[in-house]
């Protein structure tokens, strides 16, 4: 076995499709599995997600994870334990997660942040947060598009996932609230939004260098019209069948960053929505818009299988470079655009190999020339990625319909 040695923490929906790909990786070999379940503990790695035996087994123990001094983990837990971060840290192995809590550091709370830097240190190592939602479609993709813009007047980016087949009553009914009055609909889900998005749009706008005045968060919710029959059960008529959240980030007093998500059970309903097939639609204002659809061409019986790619591939594919990277929280600006591996691809090249930086840009926003911000320019990214789906406090950067 060759290349980085990984360790794949925790064995969820996300979890098992990276385990997967670690194993399948010709740059990346499997150090370790830890599981929350003993169920799950002494079990083969392969086993674990429907390969052949590994000879790796999983423990529930971090000092045995701790002892294997793997150059990575891949850390996927359901909720991110700020401790066990920085003891991979200060161990030494570089953190790759799809929790959402290290997406801009400027956000952080302070002391969190110290901590996590402190251990960074101590450890030689780095952190990064990625996924598909947020990070590709809110981060790496608003940064590609926006390159091609002298002028920019706004970005919005719309995520619809129709849920009707999704066979998942509890994370549908009881998580989400879908099937409810109107009336009983936890408002905080929808507001939750600024915790798990703005700090993706925030990112965006420091790296184009039109710093927000503030992010703003709410949304709304529809009910059926008629009663229907999904997957997961029943909705009667005049409950809950779809919610909308949406994030801004605002500027001289508009929006000029916005992200606004849609879940939906039916489109059957009181309301007069833009329910669109499940992916992604973007709209870039400016002096070269662009108008852009991302459809996912899977089987709405078959996303539930399909979507955790989405998610554990992009952070899979982050690990060279989050291993390569100076010690610290590193962010989608920090990084070089991550690719998949070919059989015979070698594995990625220290950054302090990449070319010098090319020359700073600048966009016009309201009027104002404003120049992309330096470390946006200089490491590969061009300057300037469901709902959180899961419950507060349960934040990864996933489409629900990868939960």
């Amino acid at each position: 076995m060759t290349g980085y040695r990984v360790v794949q923490w925790a064995t969820g929906n996300i979890g098992t499709r990276a385990l997967r790909a670690v194993i399948e990786h010709p740059g990346l070999s499997l150090a370790g599995v830890y599981v929350h379940s003993p169920a799950k503990a002494g079990k083969d790695a392969g086993d674990l997600c429907g390969l052949p035996g590994t000879g790796v087994t999983a423990t529930g123990d971090i000092g045995e994870i701790l002892a294997l001094g793997a150059d990575c983990v891949l850390y996927m837990p359901a909720a991110c334990d700020v401790d066990e971060v920085c003891r991979l840290l200060a161990s030494g192995a570089n953190v790759v997660t799809t929790r959402g809590e290290f997406h801009r550091p400027a956000g952080m709370k302070p002391d969190v942040r110290e901590r996590v830097e402190a251990a960074c240190e101590q450890g030689g190592s780095s952190v990064h947060s990625t996924g598909s939602s947020p990070g590709f479609i809110t981060e790496a993709l608003p940064l590609v598009l926006t390159s091609i813009q002298r002028r920019l007047d706004g970005l919005a980016i719309s995520e619809f996932a129709d849920l009707s087949q999704r066979n998942s009553p509890d994370l549908l009914f009881n998580v989400m609230g879908f099937g409810r009055p109107a009336a009983d609909f936890d408002q905080r889900r929808l507001s939750y939004g600024k915790v798990s998005f703005g700090p993706s749009l925030e990112l965006v706008a420091d790296a184009l260098s039109i710093p927000l005045d503030w992010v703003e968060a709410g949304g709304e919710v529809a009910v059926a019209r008629n009663r229907v029959r999904i997957a997961a059960g029943t909705l009667e008529a005049g409950t809950v069948a779809a919610q909308r959240m949406m994030v801004s980030g605002i500027r001289n007093g508009q929006p000029v960053l916005r992200f606004c998500a849609t879940w939906y059970c039916t489109a059957d309903l009181d309301l007069s929505w833009d329910v669109r097939a499940t992916g992604w639609h973007i709209l870039v204002e400016g002096d070269a818009p662009l108008d852009i659809d991302i459809r996912f061409p899977v089987p709405l019986e078959r996303m539930g299988a399909t979507s955790p790619a989405y998610t554990a591939n992009r952070a899979v594919n982050a690990v060279p470079y989050v291993c390569a990277a100076s010690p610290g929280i590193r962010t989608s600006v920090d990084l070089p655009r991550s690719s998949p591996p070919s059989p015979d691809q070698p594995p990625a090249p220290a950054l302090a190999s990449r070319p010098p930086c090319p020359p700073v840009p600048s966009w016009v926003l309201g009027g104002h020339t404003l120049h992309a911000n330096k470390a946006a320019a200089g490491n590969g990214v061009p300057p300037g990625t469901s709902a959180s789906q899961a419950p507060a406090g349960q934040h990864h950067s996933r489409m629900v319909v990868a939960t």
